[in-house]
This record gives structure tokens, C-alpha cells and sequence, in this order.
């Protein structure tokens, strides 16, 4: 059985794979990692590891779970199943590189548009040929919020919300109409900007908030909020087969 770890900028997220199979997800807060690690390796018979970090985790902690077990640490020199167009590799974030590997099993021979909604939002596109050639990032839902609150002195900070306006009746409604809406205005737009230069385009919807906005999105996805987990077994399993 295969440990991924996945660490994220709000949170972590961890699960124990069979072969392809997601046997059971656990999601918790930084400290509470080596934790976590100790359940699943009581609970599971763990051969292999990998680990994937968009934040610098502490090196007392990297140190004390390698000792638990080996893990591999996903950077951008390891072997991934798709040709790295990227021009700036050295700066393409772990968590890209997790899904497109995904992408590039789960949909092979196909033009895919994954988009990973969570603290940021990416956009990430694999061709036909299996070819890697970047994508996109703008902000977050969360962020966006926090944003209005921060920068400015009356405006309060909100939790996200379904909204079906555009335009809002007080602050608040305004608020939501300008970062939701926004934010489903967007996504629709790259999608069609995408489908402009690809009669077929696969569209992949993951992260945090894909739910939240799979079902306000008018354009035919598919919802997966594991994609990046999922991707880091891909990437495991391929190193394990190449070796």
C-alpha cells in the first residue's frame, strides 16, 4: 500500500492507496502530521511513501517522518509520466505537477484543462501528445475575501456563499455577486478560451472549493476534489515501475 501526502498552504491531506484505489483520506492541520503518519502506519501495511509540499515544512518535522519511513520527496527533477514544456521548471509548484500527472494517465491522447480551485486557482493544460505546456493562476475564493477585508477599512470579512445574482442589493450581496460570481465568470471564461483551440477538450475540476462551484459552472467537467492525490500515487507508482 502507497502513502501520499499532500501538504497545502491551509492544510494537509493524506491518504493510503491499494494499487489505484483511495482506501481511506484524512485531512488536519500541520502540527498534527507525525500524528496522523503513526495512525496509518499502525493501521495499514505501508511499503512506499510520497510526500508533496507547496509550503517549507520544518526540518525537525521532515527529519522525525523520514525516520518513521522513506518517503519521496516530489521536486521537479523527479520522473513524472509527461513531457515538461514548462519554460520555468525550476518555479512549476509540486501540486501542477501531481495533477497533470493525473491528467496524463486518467486521460491519455487527450487535450485536458485541469483546474485546481482551492488557495489559489490553477490552470494547468496537457495536450494530445502528452505534452505539458502551462496554464495559469489567480486567486482563490478565500483569498479574494480576505483581500476586500485587508486592503480596506469598512469592508468585512465574509464566508463564501451560492449566489445566482450579479447584482447585489447591499454590501454583503455585493461582496459575494463580485468574488463568486467573478470567480464562476472566470473559470467559465479559460474554459471557453481553452475550447477555442481544441475542438475536444477533457475539462478537470479539483481543490478545495469544487463542489462549491462544479454545480454553479454551466460547462460539462469533471468534479474531483482528489485529483492531486491521486496524481501523487500516479507519480509513485510510475517511479516504482521505472526502476
Amino acid at each position: 500500500m502507497n502513502l501520499v501526502i499532500d501538504v497545502g498552504n491551509t492544510r494537509i491531506k493524506a491518504a493510503v492507496f491499494e494499487n489505484n484505489r483511495l482506501v481511506e483520506l484524512l485531512i488536519f492541520a500541520e502540527e498534527e502530521l507525525l500524528n496522523k503518519v503513526d495512525f496509518f502506519l499502525s493501521k495499514y501495511t505501508i511499503t512506499d511513501g510520497i510526500l508533496s509540499s507547496v509550503t517549507v515544512l520544518a526540518e525537525h518535522m521532515l527529519s522525525d517522518l523520514q525516520k518513521k519511513m522513506s518517503f519521496m520527496m516530489l521536486n521537479v527533477t523527479t520522473k513524472v509520466p509527461f513531457v515538461n514544456n514548462y519554460k520555468t521548471k525550476e518555479t512549476l509548484g509540486v501540486d501542477r505537477i501531481a495533477v497533470v500527472s493525473n491528467a496524463s494517465k486518467n486521460f491519455s491522447k487527450e487535450n485536458v484543462l485541469i483546474i485546481d480551485a482551492g488557495t489559489c486557482i490553477t490552470y494547468d493544460y496537457i495536450n494530445a501528445s502528452n505534452e505539458y505546456l502551462g496554464g495559469a493562476i489567480s486567486p482563490g475564493i478565500e483569498m479574494r475575501y480576505k483581500s476586500l477585508n485587508y486592503f480596506t477599512s469598512k469592508l468585512p470579512l465574509l464566508e463564501k456563499k451560492e449566489t445566482n445574482f450579479s447584482i447585489g442589493g447591499t454590501t454583503k450581496e455585493s461582496m459575494h455577486a463580485g468574488v463568486v460570481t467573478g470567480v464562476v465568470g472566470e473559470i467559465s471564461f479559460m474554459i471557453d478560451q481553452y475550447k477555442e483551440k481544441n475542438q475536444y477538450l477533457t475539462v478537470v475540476l479539483t481543490g478545495g472549493d469544487t463542489y462549491f462551484l462544479a454545480k454553479q459552472l454551466k460547462s460539462s467537467i469533471f468534479a474531483n476534489p482528489n485529483f492531486v492525490l491521486e496524481g501523487l500515487n500516479t507519480i509513485l507508482i510510475y517511479n516504482k515501475e521505472e526502476c
